[in-house]
């Protein structure tokens, strides 16, 4: 059975950072590489960050570029999400999801999701 589980949410003052982590089991994040999504209430879920099959590339939505940073450990199995210079409009839930095609962008190319962890950044 494929479980995704996150970690690290919480509040944090505006400017400050946190460090998400997404455990997977029962499948490699190399295999099956895992992203970032976040949903604030009344939004639609968005693309955060991911990386592609090799990990050696990382994909950003514009509003996070240069702020968090996306990385895995493949011995741990875990996926980390890096979040500096956090503000209040990066309050959301923040869920970590895994695929097995190619398209790294869109939610529908994702077939396993965790729960997601709860981020509030308040100024």
């Amino acid at each position: 059975q494929v479980q995704l589980v996150e970690s690290g949410g919480g509040l944090v003052q505006a400017g400050g950072s946190l460090r998400l982590s997404c455990a997977a089991s029962g499948r490699s994040v190399s295999s099956a590489p895992v992203s970032w999504f976040r949903q604030a209430p009344g939004k639609e879920r968005e693309f955060v960050a991911g990386l592609d099959y090799s990990g050696s590339s990382a994909y950003y939505a514009d509003s996070v570029k240069g702020r968090f940073t996306i990385s895995r450990d493949n011995a741990k199995n875990t996926v980390y999400l890096q979040m500096n210079s956090l503000k209040p409009e990066d309050t959301a839930v923040y869920y970590c999801a895994g695929r097995r095609t190619s398209a790294v962008y869109p939610a529908a190319a994702y077939d396993c999701w965790g729960r997601g962890t709860q981020v509030t950044v308040f100024s």
